[in-house]
């Protein structure tokens, strides 16, 4: 859809909505002016699409203009005028960001309650019941995790960029190793001279590690001794006596088993990850998985018995070949084995994926919807409660994807990662830093996307280590 602007130059704030609001492809247009009175700021949007004409405006007075109280103005006159030629209303309103939730647990981290959150989703941002529910529900768990935080703590992510083989949605860096593990040593190796540098750093700063996560990629792609040798390496250079939780993500039961399992919990992590997808095997061949939902059943009795009481099951609703009663079979099949978390995610077409290059047949945006309504009536009714969520660009149906979890059992890393209430330290290839500092402002650093990269420019990773730490110093 074209966009115009004019009297202002806001664009990435209209064109964001825009995006979210109309499918990539539609053809129309869309005009979006600001005018400037000496009392009103006035913000109008006019839409026209398929041969229908809607117009809206909002204002605010001009003695109380903010950047943000203008974009929201731009923001509520383009949603109001879209509203009008969209078939339905959008779940989540005027809102195009990522993290809805960012808005709600400011409020309440200032002062606001639930009810007042609830309202201002609904008043100023037109978000539906049901999402505002979510959200809200999302920051109470953020308002709890930013309560057990104290101002020197830090959490620790580790990067293992590896798969065994590419899953055909997956857009992230990583390597797919199949039979080919060289780079796999020589990668330890450079992720152990960070994990020591950025040890000694931290010691130096007198801050704590708060929570640590393994991730990837599949870190479980990792044999079993290079497991051990990294688990030893974190425990050799970083304090974790105030460390909350250790969570490893084993992600694909084919990278498990009852030795790997052992050792990992027997090196301190608390929380491990076994992720099907989905438990119809027609599906995981379609998505290029080649373990069965046996071999999910499987793995998780052996993390259970290897001693994890607290273990996260990913799904992804609208996976190629599935169906709506598909996805029931999947979630109800992961929901009686009782996991701590179930995470529920709605498919993201990404660039760099083999669904986004070959258009593949997906389920319908209204089956998708099926899928995500079912797993939430379900996992409430089971006593699951929503406790992180974030929204993706190209997701089906413009929905979200939401972490559930049961008997206080949140995992904190995700809730500070994604709220971004306090500094990540990112450590391996492709790892961004997120350093907040004492005035609210963040900044992130990143290390370098793939291994073969990472490698090659280790010194350089740890010279940026330095440079980040120096800054936090001055900072305080």
């Amino acid at each position: 859809m074209k966009l115009t602007l004019t009297g202002h130059d806001d664009r990435y704030a209209v064109e964001q909505l825009q995006l979210a609001l109309f499918p990539e492809g539609t053809e129309g247009e869309a005009i979006s002016t600001l005018h400037r009175g000496k009392i009103w700021l006035t913000a109008a949007t006019k839409i026209t699409l398929n041969g229908k004409t809607a117009t809206a405006s909002r204002r605010i007075k001009a003695a109380e203009e903010t950047v943000r109280l203008r974009r929201r103005a731009l923001q509520q006159s383009y949603y109001l005028a879209a509203v009008q030629l969209l078939p339905a209303t959008p779940a989540w309103g005027a809102l195009a960001g990522v993290r809805p939730t960012k808005i709600t647990t400011k409020h309440m981290l200032e002062g606001g309650t639930a009810e007042s959150a609830d309202t201002l989703m609904r008043d100023v941002y037109y978000v539906t019941p049901g999402r505002r529910k979510l959200a809200v529900d999302c920051s109470l768990s953020t308002v709890h995790a930013a309560g057990l935080l104290e101002p020197e703590d830090v959490s620790l992510y580790v990067g293992i960029p590896f798969c065994p083989t590419r899953c055909t949605y997956c857009s992230f860096v990583s390597r797919t190793i199949g039979r080919k593990t060289e780079l796999m040593e020589p990668y330890l190796d450079a992720l152990l001279k960070e994990i020591e540098v950025t040890g000694r750093l931290l010691a130096q700063s007198g801050r704590h590690v708060r929570t640590v996560y393994i991730g990837g990629g599949t870190p479980t792609t990792l044999t079993a001794a290079q497991m051990e040798r990294l688990l030893d390496a974190i425990h050799g250079s970083f304090d974790l006596s105030r460390c909350l939780e250790f969570t490893v993500e084993g992600g694909r039961p084919d990278t498990l088993n009852a030795e790997k399992l052992r050792s990992i919990r027997a090196h301190g992590a608390d929380r491990m990850s076994i992720n099907p997808q989905t438990m119809e095997n027609h599906v995981l061949r379609a998505c290029g998985r080649p373990h069965t939902a046996d071999d999910v059943i499987r793995a998780y009795g052996e993390a259970v018995d290897a001693g994890f009481k607290a273990i996260n099951m990913d799904l992804i609703a609208g996976l190629p070949e599935d169906t709506v009663e598909g996805f029931r079979r999947s979630l109800d099949a992961v929901a009686a084995l009782n996991p701590a978390n179930i995470t529920v995610h709605t498919l993201a077409l990404k660039k760099g994926a083999d669904l986004f290059e070959k258009r593949v047949s997906l389920p319908s945006a209204e089956d998708v919807t099926e899928m995500v309504a079912y797993a939430n009536e379900t996992l409430r009714a089971l006593g699951y409660k929503p406790y992180y969520l974030y929204r993706q660009k190209y997701m089906s149906g413009s929905f979200e994807n939401v972490g559930w979890s049961r008997d206080g059992l949140d995992c904190l890393y995700n809730i500070y990662m994604m709220e971004e209430v306090h500094t990540i330290l990112s450590l391996g290839g492709g790892g961004m830093n997120k350093v907040n500092f004492p005035d609210g402002s963040l900044r992130r650093f990143h290390n370098p996307k793939f291994p073969e990269q990472y490698i090659e420019m280790i010194d350089t990773v740890l010279a940026q280590k330095e440079e980040l730490f120096a800054l936090m110093k001055g900072s305080k």
